[in-house]
């Protein structure tokens, strides 16, 4: 790290953490003084009587609200729309986004789209948003994405099957209300696709090329927490500890990938995401070992303060960065993430997906700035596990 090296570091949503704090919705609404705020999820929080839990404080305290509950896996472009269509006749004044990443990210675009009109793709990139979104509270359930505190938006571009980001402050929520006990559902699988998607975050955030010093710190102590506290959460739902643990986890690491960048992982997540619709954590868990085991030879001071950060023990730097390595291996085998076979990809587009993680522009943020003929053996590689 260049000590000199200039930085800026801005973090717009304020965070209320702790146990119990989802109490504090009406509070926080008549902060912004909303009158009409819109909730924005998925069936699957509907469903699973997750909902209910928050509904039931607005109700308590005779806020009414509208619900649009229309967001997929990896949200849309169409989601966006829709519920920017639904947020505008209803005259919302509020979104109060409930859920993971995919209803956090919607709910940033249809802050953006009910206010600005035009089609979601208009703003893709930074600085694309002028003017005053719809303020945003989020309420995350999952620990994981961290959108809940960072100001982008990842949406998928239905008729190009391709992914891409919208980022500005102006989108960051107001306040993220961030109650491990809503966390405490979440069924094992995806306890441990978010808990390593949480670990991408710190990890990418950390070893990319832009990072910068509170980055370092946030990421670092996310990994630390992460091997600390994932397993745990697997194995057992109930422990809260363990769930908190993972919570402060995700946040601390979304801190960290917002103010410096992701990388290579999520360069090949992100394609497989847009053309093949896979669940996101999960292809940053499958995809997190091979890439570190291809680019630690380029990072070894790095990897190695990461395999402090796992409590490992080691007599040289790069012992230290072989041993991170094989740490995220274990880990992710320990709380079963799935193998890259799962997906049945063929290998006959293997090319596509190595040309599209190329071009995303996280590519240059890897330690190991990677080729496309580098992706084509990664992607080999992963599929021979």
């Amino acid at each position: 790290m260049d000590i000199l090296k200039t930085f800026s570091f801005e973090l717009p949503t304020r965070i209320e953490y702790g146990v119990g704090c989802a109490s504090r919705l009406p509070k926080e609404l008549a902060i912004l003084g909303a009158k009409k705020p819109m909730i924005v999820t998925d069936k699957g929080i509907v469903a699973s009587g997750l909902l209910e839990n928050i509904t039931v404080i607005l109700d308590e305290a005779g806020i009414r609200y509208d619900l649009f509950d229309g967001v997929e896996p990896n949200p849309r472009d169409e989601n966006v729309h829709r519920g920017a269509e639904m947020a505008r006749s209803l005259q919302s004044d509020c979104l109060i986004a409930i859920g993971g990443g995919s209803s956090i990210d919607c709910a940033k675009g249809i802050s953006i789209i009910a206010t600005h009109g035009g089609r979601i793709q208009d703003f893709q990139g930074a600085g694309k948003v002028s003017g005053t979104p719809l303020p945003i509270i989020t309420i995350p359930t999952t620990a994981g994405s961290g959108s809940e505190v960072t100001f982008s938006s990842v949406i998928t571009d239905t008729e190009r099957k391709t992914k891409f980001s919208v980022r500005s402050t102006r989108i960051a929520a107001k306040v993220a209300i961030c109650d491990p006990e809503l966390t405490v559902s979440m069924p094992k699988n995806l306890t441990a696709a978010t808990g390593m998607d949480a670990l991408t975050h710190a990890i990418e955030g950390y070893t990319a090329n832009c990072s910068e010093p509170i980055a370092n710190a946030v990421g670092l102590y996310a990994v630390e927490l992460i091997f600390k506290y994932l397993r745990r959460a697997v194995a057992k739902g109930d422990d809260i500890e363990g769930r908190a643990g993972m919570l402060t986890a995700s946040i601390l690491a979304a801190i960290s990938f917002s103010h410096s960048d992701v990388a290579a992982v999520h360069c090949i997540a992100e394609a497989l995401g847009g053309m093949y619709d896979k669940p996101h954590g999960v292809c940053n868990a499958v995809c997190l070992p091979e890439i570190m085991d291809y680019s630690k030879d380029y990072c070894i001071p790095k990897y190695a303060r990461l395999a402090a950060a796992m409590g490992l023990e080691f007599a040289s730097a790069e012992e230290g960065a072989a041993a991170a390595v094989e740490a995220v291996k274990k880990l992710s085998k320990d709380v079963g993430i799935p193998p890259f076979s799962s997906f049945e990809i063929p290998e006959s587009r293997f090319r596509e997906i190595a040309v599209k993680s190329f071009e995303n522009l996280s590519n240059a943020s890897n330690p190991r700035i990677l080729t496309i003929d580098d992706y084509m053996v990664i992607l080999k590689k992963l599929a021979s596990r």
